[in-house]
This record gives structure tokens, C-alpha cells and sequence, in this order.
């Protein structure tokens, strides 16, 4: 069946997903020819220096446009709570989301959901924390009331068309790593692919049919470590992978040949299974380098063709790191690297928001 889909137009996973988000998903792969859509986390919600003003971006103050991609967060809402745990209320976040879809932007979400065997944290890496969620697990059916939740809040974005908004929807993110409860270290192969498609088909079986499906996993060596955990491509749609920079500088060569290494992998099971690819975070805390946009990016991702690239949140001044530092990976108006990124915004293959508007990535074509 995925040999015969070569030759016809890209099928998302869900059957019964809805016309936008079949249109968005076919849109994205013809967009891929002419650049990748750049990305930023909670881009509307707050910036450095400011929080909550209607209006601004970081990205918008910088290039005068906004990002393609808008990325989001509902950690927090397992918990019914009123914010996300980067304090963003939902009521804010989906009326953001709402005016992201109707002026034709892309909206993704991740879910940092607290750890369902002990109550604490996503970083909570407890053993047996992602057998318990499973079926025939202890904590299976609280388990199942977070779904539930996370179906009503799917099912209540809708744009001012009255239609659903489709979401590229990432769960169980950097699923390759160590650090949070559902990672590879904290349980099986088959754990985690059980755990992947049991919550697909229980969102669908809730009438969510808004999303598509992102793969992201952590950094990987092989296609046979990507692929471990891989629950198939009939429940997968994107495949991504988050991969930040943290050495000097002096050392990017390290990050760009890592990217680039990764991107072929995955690029390879794309064309096989006739998937589209992505950077789903990434990023320099701070960007110490001058020409980190137009130069170490852009090499890192090299000539593969990426549905969309996004970069990490502009907290501004974070008090609780060691020491107290600045937390942003996009460039602010009047803090350091903004040229570079005003000349990575003018690149042809960079697409942000004016180019999303002009594609109609919702119709059909």
C-alpha cells in the first residue's frame, strides 16, 4: 500500500481526518519544494521583556513578519489547571491558536504531561512510570481521563469558519533521551509503541480528527535507532527530531554534522514511506554565535527538504537557572544577532508567516 501511494497524493494517517487537515498535510508537501516554514515556541504568548500583549512577536518586532509555525504546550491540562506549565492560560492559548488558523499560520503542540504513576513532573523518570499508563497498567484508566481530556480540548479549537483546526500534534516528544517518563530508558520497545498507538486510536475513537501526527524523537545514531520505537507509518505522519546546541561556538561544526547525519536518516524513511520530515525544536540558548542563522543552521540542515523548522521559546531573564541567565533562542529587537536573522528571514527557502498566508495551506489545490 505505500508503494502504491508513491505515485498518488500524500495520505495522512487518520482516514477520517478532516478536509483541512488532509489539505494542510498535502499542502506541506508541495511547500517542502520551495523552503521549510520557520517556527517558534509560544512566539505570540510572550517574548524578552514582555508577556501577554496582544500583537506581539519577537519574530514579528525583528523581520516584520511573523513565524509559519507556532508551537505549543498544554502541560498542565491533564491537571485541569487554568495554565499551561510555561503560564499561558488556555483560554489565551486557544484564541491565539484560533487567529494563527485564520490567518493561515501552522499551529503545533507538544503535551509535557505530569507523570501519571507518581504525580510529579514529565521529568519524573520513576521505572514502571510508562507501564502503568498501558492497558492492564495501574494508572491506565487516570490514564485514559487525561485523554479525554486532551479530546475536548482538540475538539474545541475551531477557526472562525466554525471548522476544526488541524494540528501537527507531537506526543511523547524526545522519546530517544533519558529524561522524561515516557523514554526509551523507562521502558520497552513494544511499551512505548503500544503506548503511541493505543492514544491515537483512543483520540480518534473521541471523534478527534483534527491532527497529525508527529514522530519526534531526541537525538539518534542509525535508522535502526530511529525505527526502534517506531510504531509504523500508519500511525505516523512527520517524521522529526529535536536537537539543541550547547557547545562553544568554536565547536559548531559538531552540531551541523550531527543535523545533517540525522536529517539523511530519517530522509531515507520519508521517501520510503512517503512521509514528510522536520526539525521539530532546535535552537542556541542566547545565540552567541554572529552568524548561527545564515550559517550553522541552514548548513546543519543542508540541501534536505524540511516541512518546517522550530526554535525554542523566548522566556527573557530566568531567574531560576545556575546562574540566573537569559533564556531565548530567536533574536529580540535591540538585543544581539538580529541581522542575521533578518537576513536569514530574506533567504528564498525560509518561509514565515506572509509566505504561509499566500500558499492557502487549508484548500485544496
Amino acid at each position: 500500500m505505500l508503494a502504491q501511494q508513491k505515485n498518488k497524493l500524500p495520505v495522512v494517517s487518520d482516514s477520517s481526518a478532516t478536509p483541512e487537515t488532509q489539505n494542510l498535510y498535502r499542502n506541506l508537501f508541495a511547500l517542502k519544494e520551495k523552503g521549510f516554514l520557520f517556527g517558534h515556541q509560544d512566539d505570540l504568548a510572550y517574548g524578552v521583556k514582555w508577556r501577554g500583549e496582544s500583537g506581539r512577536s519577537d519574530v514579528k518586532e525583528v523581520t516584520g513578519d511573523y513565524p509559519g509555525v507556532y508551537g505549543w504546550d498544554i502541560g498542565g491540562l491533564e491537571q485541569q489547571s487554568d495554565k499551561n506549565i510555561d503560564g499561558v492560560p488556555f483560554s489565551k492559548m486557544k484564541t491565539l491558536i484560533k487567529a494563527v488558523y485564520d490567518r493561515g499560520g501552522v499551529n503545533t503542540i507538544s503535551w509535557h504531561q505530569d507523570n501519571p504513576l507518581t504525580g510529579k513532573n514529565a521529568w519524573d523518570t520513576t521505572p514502571g512510570s510508562l507501564a502503568s499508563v498501558v492497558p492492564g497498567g495501574a494508572k491506565h484508566e487516570l490514564f485514559n481521563s487525561w485523554l479525554d481530556i486532551s479530546a475536548q480540548f482538540f475538539l474545541s479549537l475551531k477557526g472562525s469558519d466554525g471548522k476544526a483546526i488541524p494540528i501537527l500534534y507531537r506526543p511523547y516528544h524526545e522519546l530517544t533521551g533519558t529524561w522524561f517518563w515516557w523514554c526509551k530508558n523507562n521502558g520497552t520497545a513494544e511499551e512505548f509503541k503500544t503506548l503511541w498507538k493505543y492514544t491515537v486510536n483512543y483520540l480518534k475513537s473521541k471523534g478527534v480528527h483534527n491532527l497529525i501526527y508527529v514522530y519526534n524523537t531526541s537525538d539518534f545514531t542509525s535508522k535502526a535507532d530511529f525505527l526502534e520505537y517506531y510504531p509504523g507509518p500508519e500511525y505516523a505522519d512527520i517524521l522529526s527530531f529535536d536537537t539543541y546546541q550547547y557547545k562553544d561556538p568554536a565547536e559548531n561544526q559538531d552540531f551541523e554534522s550531527n543535523v545533517n547525519r540525522q536529517f539523511a536518516i530519517i530522509d531515507t524513511i520519508a521517501q520510503e514511506q512517503h512521509k514528510l520530515i522536520a526539525f521539530a525544536e532546535t535552537g542556541y540558548e542566547a545565540i552567541p554565535y554572529p552568524k548561527w542563522w545564515t550559517q550553522t543552521l541552514l548548513k546543519a540542515i543542508g540541501t534536505y527538504k524540511v516541512s518546517f523548522v522550530l526554535a525554542w521559546r523566548n522566556h527573557g531573564w530566568n531567574e531560576s537557572s545556575t546562574p540566573p541567565r537569559m533564556h531565548y533562542y530567536v533574536p529580540y529587537k535591540g538585543g544581539p544577532n538580529e541581522q542575521d536573522f533578518i537576513d536569514f528571514y530574506h533567504l528564498k527557502n525560509t518561509l514565515f508567516q506572509s509566505d504561509a498566508t499566500k500558499e492557502k495551506l487549508y484548500r485544496k489545490k
